[in-house]
């Protein structure tokens, strides 16, 4: 078993300021917290998800979501985990590398009291290798025009911990072909403006 002592930093929750002159804002848009307005950080490729691509998802995820155990990958400013515990999701982890992003989504937590939301500082290929806690949903929105997407996709195939029926949402920029396993079944694929966002399900 590979020693998670690499993981920097994992916290439950705290509040926490980070120094930064630029913020923006998303709000929640279902669930206990909806209409609750959040700061994010604007930092190189962190973008929260759109209010209706997020809107879409989760009604794909309707019959999914509740007592969902979630795992944010590339979380950046935790919209969509964010929104899966608004909705009922039993808990999320999110993995974080950018620091400031980092500790602005603790805040956020925070602000909304999410005692069930865990978040790690920390490389997202570097928690697939060590991680060993099994999930119902995977949310993987990686930063654009890097080649991420693909890398993280074949990592994520071959993890011992990754179980039948899980639900994997992937969201890209439009145009990108991705070559995923033969085990994923596509479930759903659409379309919104320069991305492309998917839902897979591992059989």
């Amino acid at each position: 078993m590979a020693n998670r002592n690499k993981i920097v930093e994992q916290s439950k929750k705290k509040s926490s300021s980070p120094h930064a002159k630029k913020v923006g804002q998303f709000r929640v848009i279902g669930g206990k917290w909806k209409g609750r307005k959040l700061r994010f950080i604007e930092v190189e490729g962190l973008r929260p998800s759109l209010d209706r691509i997020r809107e879409t998802l989760f009604n794909w995820l309707q019959n999914d979501i509740h007592g969902a155990n979630c795992l944010d990958l590339f979380a950046g400013s935790g919209a969509i985990g964010i929104e899966a515990l608004s909705r009922g999701a039993t808990n999320v982890q999110f993995v974080e590398l950018n620091r400031k992003a980092f500790h602005q989504l603790e805040e956020n937590l925070g602000l909304v009291n999410a005692d069930n939301a865990y978040v790690m500082h920390g490389d997202a290929f570097d928690f697939i290798e060590n991680n060993v806690q099994k999930f119902d949903i995977i949310f993987l929105d990686p930063p654009f025009h890097k080649g991420i997407a693909q890398k993280i996709i074949e990592q994520l195939a071959t993890a011992d911990w990754l179980k039948p029926e899980t639900k994997i949402y992937i969201e890209v920029e439009q145009g990108l072909e991705l070559q995923l396993p033969e085990n994923w079944t596509e479930v759903k694929d659409k379309k919104a403006g320069q991305l492309q966002y998917k839902l897979f399900e591992k059989r």
